[in-house]
């Protein structure tokens, strides 16, 4: 793929479109002692195997899950992964060519995700389970969003230790929309009760 840069007068005319002169004018929100003043001191370019033996090198400092202590409730804990769920899900049934460059989730793959939210909603007696989310903080407040849309109540309360990166991603939702976010127990005024297991 060829890299085709903007002209000048395209520059121009997107920011004439934004509302101002330059640039420079685009940061004018960061302080000026937070910006960079000096030129960063880069490494010359090396080679493919240079840089490779580099951040090996680099990565070699780091110390993986199974090398410490794990806290569940901040999602940091060792697990295994059986070789044969590799095998499975790079089967051409469970990947579709859905561009050139990213194979994306397929019908085999949605249908996984279907049989397992059945099985939990089935185990726990509840009406809905969701395992599609990307992370914590997302499903968290998804499900949030659905009680409040569900119930027509604005309150949701969080019961326990609750992700502190989970929880600032609700409360701004919650305060974008003018919802209340309370600690503790549900009352009948409660959209719905949030409860991490294990919790933070």
């Amino acid at each position: 793929m060829r890299f085709l840069p903007h002209t000048a007068q395209e520059r121009a005319q997107m920011l004439a479109d934004i509302g101002v002169k330059s640039m420079d004018d685009l940061y004018d929100r960061v302080p000026l002692e937070s910006r960079l003043k000096l030129v960063i001191d880069l490494p010359n370019h090396q080679g493919e195997k240079e840089v490779e033996k580099h951040l090996t090198a680099l990565a070699s400092k780091n110390r993986d899950a199974a090398q410490g202590p794990f806290f569940l409730g901040a999602g940091c804990y060792h697990h295994h992964i059986p070789a044969t769920a590799d095998y499975i899900i790079q089967r051409s049934e469970f990947l579709t060519s859905y561009t050139p460059y990213q194979p994306e989730i397929s019908q085999g793959t949605l249908a996984v995700v279907f049989e397992f939210q059945s099985m939990i909603a089935a185990l726990t007696g509840q009406e809905i389970a969701n395992a599609s989310m990307y992370d914590g903080a997302t499903a968290v407040t998804e499900a949030a969003l659905m009680a409040r849309r569900i119930t027509k109540r604005d309150q949701v309360h969080v019961y326990g230790a609750l992700h502190p990166h989970y929880r600032e991603t609700l409360d701004t939702y919650m305060d974008t929309l003018e919802g209340e976010v309370h600690e503790g127990l549900p009352t009948e005024l409660s959209a719905c009760v949030i409860v991490q297991v294990p919790d933070f």
